[in-house]
């Protein structure tokens, strides 16, 4: 009984995270990539027929396997995904939101930029040897 919940958990997740990246496409200010990471990742734990299906998508598939297997993100994503956390910060220092939010979530973004902007945008390749 535990191992089907288990699976259907995952498969939850995947189908939620799925669905949240889909309705980031046309959405700005909801983040593509990131939720189909975690749908692959989550479909990788119980649902391998979607994992498939994800890591072959004629568009996301490719940044999928390289992220897999380089931690790459390209420098089209990182400068997306940097202009929407810097568009958020501004946008919430006009609302109604609460002191301690407009403070702590800007330095949040910062760090999840640094940390993204030091993640590879390439395979490094060694040079040849003569």
């Amino acid at each position: 009984m535990w191992h089907l919940t288990r699976i259907l958990l995952w498969r939850a997740l995947a189908v939620v995270s799925l669905l949240l990246g889909l309705i980031g496409i046309p959405l700005p200010g909801l983040p593509t990539v990131p939720f189909v990471l975690l749908s692959a990742w989550a479909a990788g734990k119980g649902w391998p027929a979607l994992e498939q299906r994800l890591l072959t998508h004629p568009k996301y598939g490719p940044a999928l396997v390289q992220w897999r297997s380089h931690g790459i993100v390209s420098r089209r994503a990182k400068l997306l995904a940097s202009v929407m956390m810097l568009a958020s910060a501004i946008a919430l220092q006009f609302s109604a939101a609460p002191f301690w939010l407009k403070l702590l979530l800007p330095l949040f973004l910062s760090a999840v930029a640094v940390w993204l902007w030091r993640r590879p945008e390439a395979i490094k390749t060694l040079p040849a040897q003569h």
